[in-house]
């Protein structure tokens, strides 16, 4: 399937939102439980977590030059969530945007042809906008209204 120009803004106004909600959280903020088990900070966490797997995708698919799985079980979430609560959130924070900018930059400049065999295998990993919103908008629904 090809992947339009959209998908890349998509996923730039993502890593945008990423950032404004990062900036705006006070320190109270960042101890508010976002769900049973994660606070802001994990939600940062998790996400850079994930778009880091398809960093390391894009590396192996390069490399290969075919389309390589850098398999990771959805059980990550609840093997790092220790970890992740360990993460002072101000630095999850940060490394989820630094790694959303980044991979943003990667896809965007990413051959062509691999990237639609990427978006073909799973397409989620070229729209990232979709996983980052999905936990974006729980967090603000459990932060409540800005």
């Amino acid at each position: 399937m090809r992947v339009e120009a959209d998908v890349h803004a998509a996923n730039r106004a993502a890593t945008d939102r990423i950032r404004s909600i990062a900036g705006r959280l006070t320190d109270a903020d960042f101890e508010r439980r976002v769900g049973a088990h994660w606070t802001p900070g994990v939600v940062f966490a998790h996400l850079a977590f994930w778009d880091r797997r398809v960093q390391l995708t894009l590396d192996a698919t390069e490399a290969a030059e075919k389309v390589v799985v850098v398999d990771v079980d959805v059980v990550a979430n609840d093997i790092s969530l220790p970890v992740w609560l360990l993460v002072p959130p101000h630095d999850a924070a940060r490394l989820a945007v630094e790694t959303a900018e980044a991979l943003d930059e990667r896809l965007a400049a990413f051959d062509l042809s691999l990237l639609e065999a990427v978006h073909d295998a799973m397409p989620r990993w070229v729209r990232r906008h979709l996983h980052r919103n999905e936990h974006l908008d729980e967090l603000e629904a459990a932060l409540g209204p800005a």
